[in-house]
């Protein structure tokens, strides 16, 4: 996907890097931002495989406009300290071919991590999109991503104010941190028009009788180890959610590892119930559509809390921490962990006063990837590490 520079001149050169679904909305805007700048840095693209379904990839990238990988390394899944290693062992030939003048990562997932590392090493400098968050819990494999990433950057871009603090508390040189927002915004700003219809996927899915009054809906995530990995977590997750459906309706769009794991437990029979609508992984618009007119949300990801925060839609986290607290100060979040009661009141909050209004944090307006290009075209331009 490289862009062609022939005849132009450039601003050095960007190698960028995803790894899995969650990096492709990051990177989305970043790219055409990067395309956008004048002098022109060459850029090019590289997916690790760390998510290899290849058909919702493609799905992915085609929704997004990403232009298509110049390499990908085929990774594929694995223990942490495998998936890790072998990112590590074949990201390392592709800069030794063609060292750029920095490497991007995003986010937290093994593959920022893993490239990051693999750059440090050989003298490139790092570009870390998402810097500084913090769940202060490293029992979870993305807060060690987060940390060890932000060490061996160069140049962090902070999407909250208190992601600076934490990199302050950390060491990080005040220098290298910028403030530019919510690049996850800017990919939802984007296209929200072009969010498909409640209607179109109720249809897809030959449903359409699945809502039959006004009362609306409640979206369900779920797939961190810590919810779905225990059995007795998991069934106790599921049975709450099966109270809210009596009340609500529930779409349930499955993640694979969920899936695994509700056969491998023998929960199959916990969800065979008329409210509770199973579906496949969905698609990044597809997601979007059903996100935006939902009365609730519940949810594991991180990145679902900031898309509610932005859409106004009340969101009610099953976890015990979170790496993203603008959206509980200032957003729709609740964190109500994995204690039914704590997500039962929460949800009865929704149900009888709309649940937490809140607003959209300062910078998370779709105009973050223009400030990240414009500081790294300056940091460039400077030099890089002077």
């Amino acid at each position: 996907m490289q862009i062609p520079t022939s005849g132009v001149q450039t601003l050095g050169s960007i190698l960028c890097v995803v790894g899995a679904r969650p990096n492709f909305m990051k990177m989305a805007p970043i790219m055409a931002a990067l395309g956008d700048l004048r002098p022109l840095p060459a850029l090019s693209l590289v997916h690790t495989g760390q998510h290899y379904d290849a058909a919702m990839n493609h799905q992915y990238f085609e929704a997004l406009g990403i232009p298509q990988p110049d390499i990908n390394l085929g990774v594929g899944s694995g223990s942490h300290a495998i998936q890790t290693a072998e990112v590590m062992r074949r990201f390392e030939p592709v800069l030794d071919a063609k060292p750029p003048s920095a490497v991007l990562v995003v986010g937290d997932v093994n593959s920022t991590l893993a490239c990051a590392l693999v750059a440090a090493k050989k003298g490139v400098p790092v570009i870390h999109v998402e810097a500084g968050l913090r769940s202060f819990d490293r029992a979870m494999p993305e807060e060690i991503n987060r940390i060890l990433t932000d060490q061996i950057s160069d140049l962090l871009f902070i999407t909250e104010v208190s992601g600076r603090a934490n990199l302050l508390r950390e060491g990080i040189a005040e220098s290298r941190i910028h403030f530019v927002g919510n690049v996850m915004i800017d990919t939802l700003r984007r296209n929200l028009e072009r969010a498909v219809p409640l209607s179109q996927i109720l249809k897809d899915a030959g449903r359409e009788d699945f809502l039959g009054g006004d009362a609306g809906y409640a979206v369900l995530t779920l797939h961190r180890p810590s919810n779905v990995d225990d059995p007795a977590i998991l069934r106790t997750l599921l049975e709450t959610v099966l109270k809210i459906s009596r009340r609500l309706p529930v779409i349930f769009p499955m993640h694979p590892r969920t899936r695994t794991m509700i056969e491998r437990s023998g929960l199959e029979e916990v969800l065979d119930v008329p409210e509770l609508l199973l579906l496949p992984p969905m698609g990044y618009l597809e997601m979007l559509g059903l996100m935006k007119d939902a009365r609730a949300m519940l949810t594991d990801s991180g990145g679902i809390q900031e898309e509610t925060t932005a859409l106004g839609v009340p969101c009610i986290t099953l976890r015990n921490n979170t790496e993203r607290p603008i959206t509980v100060e200032q957003g729709t979040n609740t964190i109500a962990g994995q204690d039914p009661e704590r997500i039962l009141a929460a949800f009865e909050d929704i149900l009888h006063s709309g649940g937490k209004a809140g607003r959209v944090p300062e910078f998370w307006d779709g105009q973050a990837s223009t400030r990240i290009a414009e500081a790294i075209r300056g940091w460039l331009e400077n030099g890089s590490r002077s």
